[in-house]
Protein backbone atom coordinates (compact mmCIF):
# COMPACT_ATOMS: atom_id res chain seq x y z
CA UNK A 1 0.00 0.00 0.00
CA UNK A 2 1.29 3.39 -1.00
CA UNK A 3 2.31 5.77 2.13
CA UNK A 4 0.24 8.88 2.62
CA UNK A 5 2.41 12.23 3.28
CA UNK A 6 1.71 12.14 6.83
CA UNK A 7 2.90 8.67 7.14
CA UNK A 8 5.78 9.19 4.84
CA UNK A 9 6.90 12.71 6.85
CA UNK A 10 6.40 11.13 9.97
CA UNK A 11 8.94 8.18 9.25
CA UNK A 12 11.32 10.30 8.12
CA UNK A 13 11.07 12.37 11.26
CA UNK A 14 11.76 9.67 13.56
CA UNK A 15 14.14 7.59 11.65
CA UNK A 16 16.23 10.36 10.68
CA UNK A 17 15.68 13.98 11.74
CA UNK A 18 15.71 13.13 15.46
CA UNK A 19 18.45 10.90 16.01
CA UNK A 20 20.43 12.24 13.11
CA UNK A 21 19.71 16.04 12.94
CA UNK A 22 18.36 17.02 16.46
CA UNK A 23 20.52 14.45 18.24
CA UNK A 24 17.35 13.19 20.29
CA UNK A 25 18.65 10.73 22.63
CA UNK A 26 16.57 7.24 22.40
CA UNK A 27 14.49 8.22 25.48
CA UNK A 28 13.28 11.29 23.77
CA UNK A 29 12.53 9.36 20.90
CA UNK A 30 10.39 6.87 22.68
CA UNK A 31 8.62 9.19 24.33
CA UNK A 32 7.44 10.94 21.27
CA UNK A 33 6.85 7.55 19.26
CA UNK A 34 4.57 7.05 21.84
CA UNK A 35 2.44 10.03 21.62
CA UNK A 36 1.95 9.56 18.37
CA UNK A 37 1.21 5.90 18.60
CA UNK A 38 -1.81 7.82 21.25
CA UNK A 39 -2.53 10.02 18.83
CA UNK A 40 -3.12 7.66 16.01
CA UNK A 41 -5.48 5.54 17.92
CA UNK A 42 -7.57 8.97 18.99
CA UNK A 43 -7.62 9.56 15.07
CA UNK A 44 -9.15 6.28 14.52
CA UNK A 45 -10.94 5.95 17.45
CA UNK A 46 -12.80 9.34 17.54
CA UNK A 47 -12.22 11.11 14.65
CA UNK A 48 -12.95 8.23 12.42
CA UNK A 49 -9.36 8.44 10.69
CA UNK A 50 -7.73 5.47 9.26
CA UNK A 51 -4.18 5.89 9.99
CA UNK A 52 -3.19 4.40 6.78
CA UNK A 53 -5.47 7.04 5.12
CA UNK A 54 -4.19 9.83 7.19
CA UNK A 55 -2.74 13.15 5.90
CA UNK A 56 -1.13 15.73 6.48
CA UNK A 57 -4.27 18.37 5.70
CA UNK A 58 -5.61 15.76 8.82
CA UNK A 59 -3.21 17.16 11.60
CA UNK A 60 -4.79 20.56 12.21
CA UNK A 61 -5.11 22.84 15.50
CA UNK A 62 -8.67 21.29 16.11
CA UNK A 63 -7.34 17.40 16.18
CA UNK A 64 -4.40 18.06 18.19
CA UNK A 65 -6.62 20.19 20.90
CA UNK A 66 -9.01 17.40 20.63
CA UNK A 67 -6.19 14.96 21.06
CA UNK A 68 -4.96 17.09 24.04
CA UNK A 69 -8.48 16.67 25.48
CA UNK A 70 -8.99 13.55 24.97
CA UNK A 71 -5.58 12.12 26.93
CA UNK A 72 -7.13 14.68 29.86
CA UNK A 73 -10.85 13.17 30.02
CA UNK A 74 -10.38 9.74 28.76
CA UNK A 75 -7.07 8.49 30.03
CA UNK A 76 -6.68 10.36 33.08
CA UNK A 77 -3.64 11.28 31.70
CA UNK A 78 -2.35 14.59 34.00
CA UNK A 79 -1.71 18.17 32.90
CA UNK A 80 2.24 17.38 32.94
CA UNK A 81 1.72 13.86 30.58
CA UNK A 82 -0.47 16.10 28.60
CA UNK A 83 2.04 18.96 27.91
CA UNK A 84 4.85 16.01 26.91
CA UNK A 85 2.40 14.73 24.55
CA UNK A 86 2.29 18.49 23.24
CA UNK A 87 5.82 18.90 22.80
CA UNK A 88 6.07 15.84 20.71
CA UNK A 89 2.95 17.42 18.44
CA UNK A 90 4.89 20.82 17.93
CA UNK A 91 8.36 18.92 17.71
CA UNK A 92 6.41 17.52 14.38
CA UNK A 93 5.49 20.65 13.60
CA UNK A 94 8.65 22.16 13.34
CA UNK A 95 10.00 20.15 11.24
CA UNK A 96 6.94 19.69 8.97
CA UNK A 97 7.33 23.99 8.44
CA UNK A 98 10.88 23.08 6.28
CA UNK A 99 10.52 20.31 5.22
CA UNK A 100 6.41 20.25 4.15
CA UNK A 101 5.55 23.89 4.44
CA UNK A 102 2.02 24.03 2.49
CA UNK A 103 0.36 24.13 5.73
CA UNK A 104 2.14 26.97 7.35
CA UNK A 105 -1.33 28.47 8.73
CA UNK A 106 -2.18 25.61 10.53
CA UNK A 107 1.28 24.92 11.58
CA UNK A 108 1.46 28.57 13.59
CA UNK A 109 -1.91 27.74 15.22
CA UNK A 110 -0.99 24.55 16.59
CA UNK A 111 2.52 26.16 17.65
CA UNK A 112 0.42 28.12 19.77
CA UNK A 113 -1.10 26.00 21.76
CA UNK A 114 -0.60 26.79 25.07
CA UNK A 115 1.18 24.21 27.96
CA UNK A 116 -1.19 23.68 30.95
CA UNK A 117 0.08 25.39 34.47
CA UNK A 118 1.27 22.54 36.56
CA UNK A 119 2.13 23.16 39.99
CA UNK A 120 5.60 23.47 40.80
CA UNK A 121 7.14 20.93 42.92
CA UNK A 122 9.52 21.31 45.47
CA UNK A 123 13.13 20.10 44.73
CA UNK A 124 14.29 17.43 46.84
CA UNK A 125 17.59 17.43 47.22
CA UNK A 126 20.49 16.05 49.78
CA UNK A 127 22.27 18.77 52.27
CA UNK A 128 25.81 17.77 52.95
CA UNK A 129 25.38 16.00 55.79
CA UNK A 130 23.38 13.54 53.85
CA UNK A 131 25.56 12.99 51.15
CA UNK A 132 28.01 12.32 53.80
CA UNK A 133 26.02 10.00 55.83
CA UNK A 134 25.00 8.24 52.17
CA UNK A 135 28.54 7.80 51.37
CA UNK A 136 29.77 6.62 54.74
CA UNK A 137 27.69 3.45 53.95
CA UNK A 138 29.82 2.46 51.33
CA UNK A 139 32.61 -0.20 51.61
CA UNK A 140 35.44 1.43 48.91
CA UNK A 141 37.86 -1.42 49.75
CA UNK A 142 35.58 -3.95 47.87
CA UNK A 143 35.83 -3.63 44.34
CA UNK A 144 31.85 -3.40 43.84
CA UNK A 145 32.10 -0.74 46.85
CA UNK A 146 34.74 1.61 44.95
CA UNK A 147 32.99 1.62 41.43
CA UNK A 148 29.99 2.69 43.68
CA UNK A 149 31.52 4.78 45.63
CA UNK A 150 33.24 6.79 42.21
CA UNK A 151 30.10 6.46 40.32
CA UNK A 152 28.03 8.93 43.15
CA UNK A 153 30.87 10.71 43.48
CA UNK A 154 30.85 11.85 39.73
CA UNK A 155 27.26 12.25 40.45
CA UNK A 156 27.56 14.90 43.43
CA UNK A 157 30.97 16.63 42.28
CA UNK A 158 29.58 16.94 38.96
CA UNK A 159 25.60 16.86 38.45
CA UNK A 160 25.75 14.98 35.38
CA UNK A 161 22.50 13.22 34.26
CA UNK A 162 21.93 9.46 34.74
CA UNK A 163 22.05 8.99 31.09
CA UNK A 164 25.42 11.56 30.79
CA UNK A 165 26.97 9.34 34.16
CA UNK A 166 26.25 5.51 32.17
CA UNK A 167 27.59 6.81 28.59
CA UNK A 168 31.22 8.05 30.23
CA UNK A 169 33.78 5.92 28.55
CA UNK A 170 37.44 5.35 29.84
CA UNK A 171 38.56 7.48 27.13
CA UNK A 172 36.60 10.49 28.38
CA UNK A 173 38.28 10.81 31.66
CA UNK A 174 41.43 13.25 32.18
CA UNK A 175 43.60 12.86 35.12
CA UNK A 176 46.42 14.79 34.03
CA UNK A 177 45.93 18.71 35.12
CA UNK A 178 43.09 20.36 35.26
CA UNK A 179 41.56 17.23 36.05
CA UNK A 180 38.33 16.99 33.87
CA UNK A 181 35.45 14.61 32.21
CA UNK A 182 34.19 15.07 28.80
CA UNK A 183 30.14 14.23 29.21
CA UNK A 184 28.11 13.38 25.90
CA UNK A 185 24.97 15.08 27.07
CA UNK A 186 21.72 15.58 24.90
CA UNK A 187 21.23 16.35 21.71
CA UNK A 188 25.29 14.98 21.55
CA UNK A 189 26.66 18.01 22.95
CA UNK A 190 29.69 17.50 24.55
CA UNK A 191 31.14 19.53 27.57
CA UNK A 192 33.75 19.26 29.80
CA UNK A 193 33.35 19.43 33.40
CA UNK A 194 36.26 19.70 36.00
CA UNK A 195 37.51 17.32 38.52
CA UNK A 196 38.57 17.81 42.10
CA UNK A 197 41.68 16.56 43.11
CA UNK A 198 40.11 14.63 46.05
CA UNK A 199 37.56 13.27 43.31
CA UNK A 200 40.46 12.19 40.71
CA UNK A 201 42.35 10.59 43.69
CA UNK A 202 39.68 8.14 43.94
CA UNK A 203 38.88 7.61 39.92
CA UNK A 204 42.92 7.26 39.51
CA UNK A 205 42.61 4.08 41.89
CA UNK A 206 39.20 2.70 40.60
CA UNK A 207 40.98 2.88 36.86
CA UNK A 208 43.93 1.04 38.37
CA UNK A 209 41.55 -1.46 40.09
CA UNK A 210 39.78 -2.17 37.30
CA UNK A 211 42.94 -2.18 35.09
CA UNK A 212 41.28 0.46 32.70
CA UNK A 213 44.37 2.58 32.68
CA UNK A 214 45.54 0.11 29.58
CA UNK A 215 45.34 1.59 26.29
CA UNK A 216 43.68 -1.42 24.49
CA UNK A 217 40.63 -0.23 27.08
CA UNK A 218 39.87 2.96 26.69
CA UNK A 219 36.39 2.47 24.27
CA UNK A 220 35.34 0.81 27.07
CA UNK A 221 32.36 2.07 30.07
CA UNK A 222 33.39 3.49 32.99
CA UNK A 223 30.80 1.88 34.88
CA UNK A 224 29.69 -1.69 34.10
CA UNK A 225 26.97 -3.95 36.00
CA UNK A 226 27.88 -7.66 37.26
CA UNK A 227 27.26 -8.91 33.82
CA UNK A 228 30.26 -6.54 32.63
CA UNK A 229 27.65 -4.65 30.48
CA UNK A 230 26.95 -0.97 30.68
CA UNK A 231 24.86 0.12 33.18
CA UNK A 232 21.10 1.09 32.97
CA UNK A 233 19.39 3.92 34.14
CA UNK A 234 17.75 1.65 36.80
CA UNK A 235 21.00 -0.13 37.75
CA UNK A 236 22.26 3.79 39.10
CA UNK A 237 19.05 4.59 40.83
CA UNK A 238 19.23 0.99 42.44
CA UNK A 239 23.01 0.96 43.50
CA UNK A 240 21.58 4.83 45.30
CA UNK A 241 18.58 2.67 46.83
CA UNK A 242 20.84 0.32 48.33
CA UNK A 243 22.55 2.56 49.94
CA UNK A 244 19.99 5.29 51.18
CA UNK A 245 18.16 2.09 52.77
CA UNK A 246 20.74 1.58 55.09
CA UNK A 247 21.61 6.00 55.69
CA UNK A 248 17.94 6.25 56.55
CA UNK A 249 18.29 3.63 58.69
CA UNK A 250 20.61 6.09 60.59
CA UNK A 251 18.89 9.33 60.31
CA UNK A 252 15.99 9.39 57.54
CA UNK A 253 15.63 13.27 58.28
CA UNK A 254 19.01 13.53 56.09
CA UNK A 255 18.21 11.19 53.18
CA UNK A 256 14.65 11.00 50.81
CA UNK A 257 12.97 8.14 50.61
CA UNK A 258 12.95 8.29 47.14
CA UNK A 259 16.50 9.07 46.36
CA UNK A 260 17.29 8.93 42.58
CA UNK A 261 20.29 9.86 40.58
CA UNK A 262 18.16 13.35 39.39
CA UNK A 263 18.05 13.92 43.08
CA UNK A 264 21.89 13.98 43.25
CA UNK A 265 21.65 16.58 40.27
CA UNK A 266 19.44 18.75 42.21
CA UNK A 267 21.78 18.47 45.35
CA UNK A 268 24.54 19.72 43.16
CA UNK A 269 23.09 22.42 41.57
CA UNK A 270 21.84 23.85 45.17
CA UNK A 271 25.23 23.42 46.51
CA UNK A 272 26.67 25.44 44.30
CA UNK A 273 23.93 28.09 44.41
CA UNK A 274 24.35 28.64 48.35
CA UNK A 275 27.97 28.83 47.77
CA UNK A 276 27.72 31.80 45.95
CA UNK A 277 27.79 30.57 42.45
CA UNK A 278 26.37 32.57 39.45
CA UNK A 279 23.55 30.92 37.88
CA UNK A 280 25.69 31.18 34.31
CA UNK A 281 28.23 28.77 35.63
CA UNK A 282 25.92 26.36 36.89
CA UNK A 283 24.16 26.49 34.00
CA UNK A 284 27.11 25.51 31.80
CA UNK A 285 28.19 22.56 34.13
CA UNK A 286 24.38 21.09 34.28
CA UNK A 287 24.64 21.61 30.57
CA UNK A 288 21.31 23.10 29.97
CA UNK A 289 20.52 24.84 27.13
CA UNK A 290 19.34 28.11 28.72
CA UNK A 291 19.96 29.74 32.49
CA UNK A 292 15.82 29.86 32.82
CA UNK A 293 15.91 26.31 33.44
CA UNK A 294 18.82 26.74 36.18
CA UNK A 295 17.14 29.30 37.72
CA UNK A 296 14.32 26.87 39.48
CA UNK A 297 17.11 26.30 41.61
CA UNK A 298 17.44 30.40 42.69
CA UNK A 299 13.83 30.31 43.40
CA UNK A 300 13.98 27.72 45.70
CA UNK A 301 17.01 29.14 47.41
CA UNK A 302 14.94 32.47 47.68
CA UNK A 303 12.17 30.14 49.55
CA UNK A 304 14.47 28.79 52.22
CA UNK A 305 16.17 31.82 52.71
CA UNK A 306 12.77 33.52 53.21
CA UNK A 307 11.54 30.81 55.88
CA UNK A 308 14.73 31.30 57.65
CA UNK A 309 14.11 34.65 58.22
CA UNK A 310 11.02 34.49 59.37
CA UNK A 311 12.05 32.12 61.22
CA UNK A 312 14.72 33.72 63.13
CA UNK A 313 12.16 36.70 63.65
CA UNK A 314 8.81 34.64 64.31
CA UNK A 315 8.97 35.95 68.02
CA UNK A 316 8.53 40.13 66.96
CA UNK A 317 6.93 39.80 63.34
CA UNK A 318 4.50 37.74 62.35
CA UNK A 319 4.86 35.68 58.70
CA UNK A 320 3.55 37.72 55.81
CA UNK A 321 3.97 36.83 52.30
CA UNK A 322 6.23 38.48 49.51
CA UNK A 323 4.48 40.69 47.55
CA UNK A 324 5.64 39.62 44.77
CA UNK A 325 4.78 36.12 45.25
CA UNK A 326 1.06 37.40 45.45
CA UNK A 327 0.63 40.39 43.48
CA UNK A 328 -0.05 39.36 39.78
CA UNK A 329 -0.17 43.52 38.91
CA UNK A 330 3.21 44.24 38.70
CA UNK A 331 2.65 47.64 37.49
CA UNK A 332 0.43 48.28 40.16
CA UNK A 333 3.18 46.88 42.49
CA UNK A 334 6.04 48.49 41.16
CA UNK A 335 3.67 51.80 41.29
CA UNK A 336 2.73 51.39 44.49
CA UNK A 337 6.86 50.03 45.61
CA UNK A 338 8.16 53.37 46.77
CA UNK A 339 4.53 54.26 48.93
CA UNK A 340 5.25 50.86 50.82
Amino acid sequence: MKSTDFGTFLGKYFTRYLPNERGSSPQTIDSYRNAFLLYLEYMEAIEGKKTEKLKIKDYTWESVLGFLHWLEKERGNSPVTRNYRLAAMKGFVHYLKYEFPDYMEEYQRILGIPLKKTEQKEISYLKTEGVKLLVDQIDINSANGLRDYVMILILYTTGVRVSELINIKVKDISLTEPYTIKIHGKGNKGRYVPLLETSARHIKRYLSNMHYDAEARYEEYLFKNHMDEQFTRQGVNYILKKYSLKARAINPELIPSDLTAHKMRHTTAMELLTSGVDLMYIRDLLGHSSVTTTEVYARTDAKLKRKAIEAASKEILPPEPASWDTDTNLKEWLKSFNRR
